[in-house]
């Protein structure tokens, strides 16, 4: 048992939502007092890299509501209950961008915010998509407008803060650090 161990004693549903389960948690401590912790219960994602023959990596702008401003970032979405996580890659993609691949390599995964949220993020590579004739028509509240960047001008946003999400900054100093741009 790790030693670091928090059980639970009494657990709580706050909200059951379309994306997240909110629950509260009664917990006895390591040191045998107890605390509350707020969890946030989250399927899963999936963000792709997409580059494009002309080494662009392929984004979309999009508005965050809880951040009230636009961000560019990779395009990505919510693991569906069951999919496994490179099918959930390719459908967001082409929903999101109108491109496909039929190649797709895992490159990480990672916990987005583990102090109160378990949603694991799989980021995925390709550099073989292909635009689709009559891509799937992506979700009725999702707008997004499509962008293809260099490496250096992913960067420049980055400074400017226009991509300033966590998995797309990992993506722009993976590819950095690879050095293939």
């Amino acid at each position: 048992m790790d030693k670091f161990t928090e059980n639970t004693i009494e657990s709580k549903t706050i909200y059951d939502g379309k994306v997240v389960h909110l629950k509260v948690d009664d917990v006895t401590l390591p040191n045998g007092k107890t605390a509350k912790r707020e969890i946030i219960n989250h399927p899963g994602a999936v963000a792709v890299i997409a580059i494009t023959e002309e080494n662009k990596i392929v984004f979309v702008e999009q508005y965050r509501k809880p951040l009230e401003k636009s961000l560019i970032e990779l395009p990505a979405g919510k693991l569906e209950k069951g999919e496994k996580p490179e099918l959930t890659g390719i459908r967001e993609l082409e929903e999101e961008t109108g491109y496909t691949t039929n190649n797709l390599s895992l490159v990480t995964s990672f916990y987005t915010s583990p102090g109160f949220a378990d949603e694991l993020m799989y980021i995925y590579i390709t550099d073989e998509i292909k635009k689709i004739e009559n891509p799937p028509a992506g979700d009725e509240d999702e707008f997004v407008e499509i962008l293809e960047l260099s490496l250096d001008e992913a960067k420049k946003y980055v400074e400017e803060e226009r991509i300033h999400d966590a998995k797309t900054n990992y993506a722009i100093l993976y590819l950095h650090a690879l050095g293939r741009f």
